[in-house]
């Protein structure tokens, strides 16, 4: 998902083209797919983001912009599920990492959250928290969306999936864990 303009970014540029340690963003998230058992990457844009529309090569899915959950519907209702779909402002993730994600996906969808306690350590910032059988946690950006209507959770203690960079504090907590 690459709509976000990034404004809590402070930043001149679309927050998908955000250098992390000399590279966008959303290369390192494309990088981490490539190298993960995939098959295929849809980059999501919008019409928030027309430098990273002109920037990805390949094939792109065109979102009206009308928001995270929308245009992640609008993308999921032109591509046959099971989806992972992956926030472009996890600029940590590898593709062993996802490929923890599809081993714990068995059927249905799947949602990854991290504990809220791991992203306060880390010092990264916290947007929305849920108590899920009894802990505090947070979603990460990382789901596996699938027909039906099994649900299933993963709760991961791995930071390369608390590290979603919203404000300039948490670029440069990945930057220094890089």
């Amino acid at each position: 998902m690459c709509g976000g303009r990034g404004t809590r970014l402070d930043a001149d540029t679309e927050k998908p083209l955000y250098d992390i340690d000399g590279r966008p963003m959303v290369n390192r998230v494309c990088d981490a797919l490539v190298a993960s058992r995939i098959e295929r990457v849809y980059p999501v844009v919008s019409p928030h983001t027309p430098r990273t529309r002109d920037y990805l090569d390949g094939r792109i899915i065109a979102a009206p912009g009308e928001g995270y959950v929308a245009d992640l519907q609008y993308a999921i209702e032109r591509i046959d599920p099971p989806v992972l779909t992956v926030a472009a402002d996890l600029p940590l993730l590898a593709g062993n990492a996802i490929d923890a994600v599809l081993d714990r996906h068995t059927s249905g969808s799947l949602t990854v959250r991290v504990p809220a306690a791991l992203k306060r350590l880390l010092g990264v910032s916290i947007d929305t928290t849920m108590d899920f059988d009894g802990q505090e946690v947070a979603p990460t950006g990382v789901n596996v969306v699938s027909d039906g209507d099994a649900e299933d959770v993963f709760t991961t203690h791995d930071a390369r999936f608390a590290v979603n960079v919203n404000r300039l504090a948490d670029a440069a907590v990945a930057e220094e864990l890089l």
